[in-house]
């Protein structure tokens, strides 16, 4: 699902316009933006939760030469799913209300492991 995709979803889910449901997929994606800049985090609980970490600085091998490299530390961002959306997606449900997910394909029937000669 590409983000015109999710506006659309947000927008028909929610009873809005695509215009509000856009602005405000990007409202939120603003506000988490700026809040794990200024090394906060922002939680849904059951969902997800967005921090901000710092990955050590390290010595990495060159794979062709095997020459070391020193990698600085930097900053990243840690995503964490939460106990609803891991569930969601072992029971494969799509909805709140745990209504199954329609599968992108329809399954192929088995075939036999080797020829019976």
């Amino acid at each position: 699902m590409n983000k015109s995709e999710l506006i659309a979803a947000i927008a028909e889910q929610a009873g809005v316009s695509n215009k509000d449901a856009g602005a405000c997929l990007d409202a939120f994606c603003d506000v988490v933006a700026s809040e794990v800049a200024g090394g906060g985090e922002v939680k849904v609980p059951g969902w997800v939760s967005f921090s901000h970490t710092v990955r050590a600085a390290r010595t990495a091998r060159n794979p062709q030469t095997g020459a070391p490299i020193d990698v600085p530390a930097k900053a990243a961002v840690k995503i964490k799913a939460g106990a609803k959306l891991k569930s969601a997606v072992a029971d494969g449900s799509a909805a709140p209300g745990g209504a199954p997910a329609e599968p992108d394909a329809p399954a192929e029937p088995d075939a036999p492991a080797a020829p019976a000669w």
